[in-house]
């Protein structure tokens, strides 16, 4: 028996009617559809933060630079970030310095950048492989450069306050770089900032300008200042404290620095759980350890040392007083 090859669609209102095959749909091609003309960029990102599913991250664009006449703000200050070949001022030197000045008032409002300076210079010895891999700095970017001292002279020379993000590194340098840095007054944008209580995660200024809500290409030292700046002036945490007013009033505050010069060998633990650091003397400090506190609780800490640690009344460790002048120098 031959059986028919007819097969019969059950879901065809007329079984055993043959159609003719209609062509598979063509996919069509997504066109890419033009931008319309009022198309606002802010206002979609607004929508889609605003719908609690995304967080949006801005490009970060410097400020205009204006001349300092032009500024209404009466305060001076300048963001300084160094690249080097190595981590010890006294042997490494300065590859890359960057400097942003910028004016802000009284009450730690910043205004307006009035000069900014970029410079490469090249070292007495071939750059480092770490170095370059950490910076992107090469040495044919640097061959034949050198920083223009005077042009950083006269950015610097005005300035009140100079900022930087990691001060106890980048003042020595700078300090051995140009004798103008050795009088201003330094603020450290790290340590002085309780940037956990503004509601971020890490004081590392990649963690500081994502949480800001920013990002910017490239980490060059002008670059990082321009971020930095951005990150100082906008409010932060649940009170929308700027963090620039706060390392303003820091910095304003004179600490004490104290050294447990002879304390006794097992009492280390307990000054180390308290925050003592451990100096080796090669840096010129006293061999012992130390402390930096704000000047109000100067009269706890010597009470502590004199009870806990010395178990002597009279026991008068090495005390220095440091201003902004004094603080974070080598």
């Amino acid at each position: 028996m031959k059986i028919s090859s007819t097969q019969f669609d059950l879901f065809d209102d007329a079984p055993g009617y043959r159609q003719t095959p209609r062509p598979a749909p063509r996919k069509r091609m997504a066109e890419a559809s033009p931008v319309p003309p009022s198309w606002d960029e802010e206002e979609a990102a607004q929508r889609l933060e605003q719908s609690g599913r995304f967080k949006i991250l801005r490009k970060l664009v410097p400020r205009p630079i204006i001349s300092r006449a032009e500024s209404a703000f009466p305060n001076l200050a300048a963001l300084v970030d160094t690249e080097t070949t190595g981590l010890n001022h006294a042997k490494d030197e300065v590859i890359e310095i960057g400097a942003v000045a910028f004016t802000y008032d009284d009450d730690g409002t910043i205004g307006d950048v009035v000069g900014v300076y970029s410079g490469l210079r090249q070292p007495s010895e071939p750059i480092p492989a770490e170095i370059t891999r950490l910076t992107g700095i090469t040495n044919e970017m640097v061959a034949g450069q050198d920083i223009d001292i005077v042009a950083l002279d006269a950015l610097i020379e005005p300035v009140d306050l100079v900022i930087a993000h990691n001060a106890a590194f980048d003042r020595p340098f700078c300090e051995k770089l140009s004798s103008t840095f050795v009088a201003k007054a330094w603020a450290c944008s790290v340590g002085e900032i309780r940037w956990a209580d503004l509601g971020f995660e890490g004081n590392k200024l990649g963690y500081l300008v994502g949480q800001s809500g920013l990002f910017h290409e490239g980490h060059r030292a002008t670059d990082d200042c321009h971020a930095l700046l951005e990150v100082l002036a906008r409010p932060a945490g649940e009170t929308g404290v700027r963090p620039f007013a706060e390392l303003l009033r820091s910095s304003e505050r004179s600490r004490v620095r104290i050294f447990a010069e002879n304390a006794p060998f097992d009492m280390k633990d307990h000054l180390k759980a308290r925050g003592y650091r451990w100096s080796d003397g090669s840096d010129g400090r006293p061999r012992a350890w130390w402390i930096e506190i704000d000047d109000e609780l100067y009269d706890d800490e010597i009470r502590y040392l004199r009870t806990e640690i010395y178990g002597w009344e009279d026991a008068e460790p090495l005390t220095l007083r440091l201003t902004a002048l004094d603080r974070f120098r080598a």
